[in-house]
This record gives C-alpha cells, sequence and structure tokens, in this order.
C-alpha cells in the first residue's frame, strides 16, 4: 500500500493538483466517486467486476489524498475506528446480527 500511496501522491504533485485538494473538495469527490461504486449495482445484483474496482480505486485514491492532506496515517486511524467498532459491536452481542449498535444495549 505504501508504494500505492507514494505514486498517487506523486501523480498529483506532477500535475500541480495538490491546489485543488482541500478538505472539503476531496469529502465531496469522495462521496461524488462512492456514488458511481453504488451505481455499479443500481439496477440488478448483476455488475461488471472490473468497472467495481475502477470506481473502488476512485474512491480509494480521494481517500488517500484526503488523509495526506489532513496530515494523519491511515493505517492508525483505520486501526483506532476498529478498535471503536469492536466495542460498540461485541461479538456475544452482534455476531450474525445486522443490528445497529443503539439495538444491541438495550
Amino acid at each position: 500500500m505504501k508504494r500505492a500511496v507514494e505514486e498517487i501522491l506523486k501523480f498529483n504533485e506532477e500535475r500541480d493538483w495538490d491546489q485543488f485538494h482541500n478538505p472539503e473538495n476531496l469529502a465531496k469527490s469522495i462521496s461524488i466517486e462512492a456514488g458511481e461504486l453504488l451505481e455499479c449495482f443500481q439496477w440488478n445484483n448483476e455488475y461488471d467486476k472490473q468497472h467495481v474496482c475502477e470506481e473502488l480505486a476512485d474512491v480509494m485514491n480521494y481517500c488517500i489524498l484526503m488523509a495526506n492532506k489532513l496530515g494523519v496515517d491511515m493505517e492508525e486511524i483505520l486501526l483506532m475506528k476498529l478498535e471503536q467498532n469492536k466495542k460498540k459491536y461485541p461479538v456475544e452481542k452482534c455476531k450474525a446480527s445486522s443490528k445497529k449498535y443503539t439495538e444491541l444495549i438495550k
């Protein structure tokens, strides 16, 4: 993943696109690309895996740029959020359940 991050940052630096990448614009781009990913599944369960992968890569690209812009370590924030989710969704209460954590604490 380190190589991919380096290549993405280099790609954007070479094109001088960082000037357009403020957190607000990056958040918008993440949402737009996530919508395009969702569109792959819009009308049925059939999907083009290659197209899904391309849209997923677009979402990840903007997430990498956002993390870089905010100066946060992606692995660190992912692991931190995972720890929070482990507390919200303890295995003994949520295994094989799709209930939201607010329903699990009742």
